[in-house]
């Protein structure tokens, strides 16, 4: 019958078992044999060489001791003295000799009863691990995928600030910019200065075209930045001239590497413009040309949920913000534990060759926390369309140590229940102890059926990226930027209507070309006998 009490390894038959062999195998103590004299044996005669005087005091025929000393005897005494060690080495080499030298060192003091064994304390499987700080490009252990954010442009750069203030964990960051300022001022952990030829530094001036180029010289570069990563974020604000423009490179680069490449691009306010809009559409269509997943904010829709006495620096803050929450919300169900963990091939699944991807976010508090933040996310005002259709919903929901199961069901039923009924669902709760009585249900939905399928790599208008890097440095025409109107060329007034309309006439031959000539020189079926060889 179980006593409750942990069996000692001193106890039980078999360590008495281990004692009584021991006491067998024990070597016997044998009693101390009693003083002995030990008996003068005659030493054999040795003669002394011939013409050699034998010493003085030295009998001839002996040979000399130097480890034996004369005997002594103490007056009233009939037993002869015998020399200890420390006295034969001390007469045979010198007095110095301490006392101790052959002294055995003294036992170790008796061990008190040792102290109880201090159990090591539990680890915490849910706690997040603390980072010190990303390395860039320092390899990580194997099965640790390897996330890199890339903001390009002014919009991007300033989310990857956001980002690296709000401690988003696992990822390493990377700032890429035509404005030598920006990145001055950037927290990235590497940055690179795009178009230094082209721009000086100055930026590409709200041209998309400048931006494309700036981005096409320094390929090698960027490649050999994005080397060995396994999952490319791209964030830009579309519209501008560099994020506009060169965001579509980078994508090409990462996919060329063989990473998950994913976009999140920010559509600007309807104040900033139409030559913005226009220039930002074409800019989304690039890029969804060239990654896996492109996930698109609308900038204007933050309207509906700012203060009218928000100011637009503070605007510009939360835009920022909405991008950190989508990069954050998709690299902590790679590289954080949860409750219900997920791993790096779950988002691939989800992700990968995907196409436009709708984002909601979502918080909630009280008691029905869960409830509402899976509402606030499904319903999200970010979103332009419904969720409704989507075959394919990554769900990411993230609360205190005091998350239940039953509200992680809840919150996923609410998603499932406004995405398609056979949608595949990959969700993934966390712990985070910053949380207090919130909840945070971060939804990417994707597999829409009306979004036109995306070309492979070698499948972009038949032609391979080497060529594409050929013609763009040919010509400085792009079919993504029609109409294109550069800066240099605005204010430049029209050519006259003569020289806009002249076409040189085309020179004509009066005898015909070699090809023309090999081609007609002999007709197509000739009667050439069999002898003589075909060429």
């Amino acid at each position: 019958m179980a006593t409750g009490k942990r069996a000692s390894m001193r106890e039980g038959p078999l360590a008495a078992l281990f004692r009584k062999t021991a006491q067998e195998t024990d070597p016997i103590e044998l009693e101390p044999p009693a003083e002995f004299e030990p008996a003068v044996k005659p030493r054999p005669a040795v003669e002394p060489p011939v013409g050699v005087q034998p010493e003085v005091g030295v009998e001839p025929g002996v040979e000399p001791d130097l480890l034996e000393l004369p005997v002594e005897v103490e007056p009233g005494s009939d037993q002869t003295h015998i020399p200890s060690p420390q006295e034969r080495l001390r007469n045979a080499f010198s007095a110095d000799i301490p006392e101790s030298l052959m002294d055995r060192p003294a036992p170790a003091p008796a061990r008190e009863s040792e102290p109880a064994t201090v159990p090591a304390p539990e680890r915490d499987v849910y706690a997040r691990p603390k980072v010190s700080g990303e390395v860039f490009g320092v390899a990580k252990p194997v099965g640790t995928p390897v996330l890199r954010v890339v903001g390009v442009g002014g919009a991007g750069v300033n989310a990857v600030n956001r980002m690296v203030q709000a401690e988003v964990e696992g990822v390493e960051f990377l700032a890429i910019n035509t404005d030598l300022q920006s990145l001055q001022q950037s927290a990235a952990h590497e940055t690179l200065h795009i178009g230094d030829a082209i721009t000086r530094g100055l930026g590409s001036g709200s041209d998309p075209e400048l931006g494309r180029l700036a981005a096409r010289e320094e390929h090698d570069r960027i490649k050999a930045l994005l080397r060995g990563a396994d999952m490319v974020f791209i964030a830009a604000g579309a519209g501008g001239g560099t994020g506009t423009g060169a965001a579509p490179i980078v994508a090409q680069i990462a996919r060329e590497l063989g990473a998950l490449t994913v976009g999140i691009v920010t559509r600007p306010f309807q104040f900033e413009g139409s030559r913005r809009r226009e220039q930002a559409e074409a800019g989304i269509d690039a890029l969804a040309e060239e990654v896996d997943t492109l996930i698109v904010v609308p900038n204007n829709r933050l309207l509906s949920v700012l203060d009218r006495n928000v100011s637009m620096v503070e605007a510009f803050r939360v835009a920022d913000d909405v991008l950190r929450q989508g990069v954050q919300g998709i690299s902590d169900l790679v590289t954080l534990p949860g409750l219900i963990n997920l791993d790096f091939a779950d988002v691939r699944t989800i992700m990968s060759d995907a196409g436009n991807a709708l984002l909601g976010i979502g918080m909630g508090t009280g008691d029905r926390r869960a409830i509402d933040a899976a509402e606030q996310a499904v319903a999200s005002p970010l979103l332009e369309t419904s969720m409704e259709g989507a075959r394919s919903i990554l769900l990411s929901i993230t609360g205190g140590r005091d998350l239940s199961l039953w509200e992680v069901n809840e919150s996923a039923k609410t998603v499932a229940e406004a995405a398609h009924p056979d949608a595949n669902i990959i969700f993934g709760a966390m712990v985070d102890d910053k949380l207090d009585d919130q909840v945070w249900v971060t939804v990417v939905a994707t597999g829409y059926g009306d979004h036109r399928p995306r070309r492979r790599d070698g499948e972009r208008s038949g032609r391979t990226a080497a060529q594409d890097g050929t013609e763009a440095r040919s010509s400085r025409h792009e079919e993504h930027w029609e109409p294109r109107v550069s800066r240099m060329r605005q204010g430049a007034p029209p050519l006259p209507p003569e020289r806009r309309s002249y076409t040189a006439p085309a020179e004509r031959r009066s005898y015909p070309s070699p090809a023309e000539r090999r081609s007609t020189s002999l007709p197509l079926e000739l009667d050439i006998p069999e002898f003589i060889p075909r060429r």
